[in-house]
């Protein structure tokens, strides 16, 4: 009976992990590798579509650039078209074996729209965390009508999955408001 509990905390976990990951591909007033990490280049001629991670080794380069030195110096060019191709705004150039790619200042507008992108990739987590703990809750209740586990016990499990999702809900929160403060510092 514990064992949904676990199920419920871990797959919870994920969520908030997944949160944390997916932010980091938010751009903020600052350059981070991480905005560049997961974009996808395809290369050696359209047969390999990898992450530019895998691809290259990228470094900042002041507040509003980035550098990206490649393994293999035969994907620079697949990797410039990538970074221009992408939704960041990001401009680039060449400069001998590796790429600079420079972040322009973001506008009140922009800032606006990642604000509102920051709030809807929360509330997508939260409702998975809260269908999460619907399930684990449905489990107890079977449990329970199948005389497996006693009205104490039902009380007790439900109560702790409540006090489980209200602490990753303040958990999000927090995650939640120190992006949209990255996002609107300037």
């Amino acid at each position: 009976m514990d064992s949904i509990l676990e199920q419920f905390k871990k797959s919870a976990e994920k969520a908030l992990l997944y949160l944390k990951e997916d932010l980091k591909s938010i751009r903020t007033g600052k350059s981070s590798p991480a905005l560049l990490e997961n974009l996808i280049i395809e290369t050696y001629g359209g047969q390999s579509k990898l992450k530019l991670m895998e691809l290259a080794t990228i470094m900042t380069e002041g507040p509003t650039a980035l550098s990206v030195t490649p393994f293999d110096p035969s994907t620079l060019s697949d990797i410039e078209k990538a970074i221009l191709k992408s939704s960041l705004g990001i401009t680039s150039s060449i400069q001998g074996s590796r790429l600079l790619a420079k972040m322009p200042p973001l506008s009140q507008e922009q800032r606006e729209k990642l604000v509102k992108l920051v709030n809807q990739k929360t509330e997508e987590r939260k409702n998975i965390i809260r269908n999460n703990r619907d399930e684990a809750r449905k489990k107890i209740k079977q449990l329970f009508e199948a005389k497996k586990i006693t009205e104490d016990d039902k009380f007790r499990l439900e109560k702790e999955a409540d006090t489980e999702t209200q602490k990753l809900m303040e958990e999000l929160q927090l995650i939640k408001e120190h992006k949209v403060k990255e996002v609107l510092e300037i």
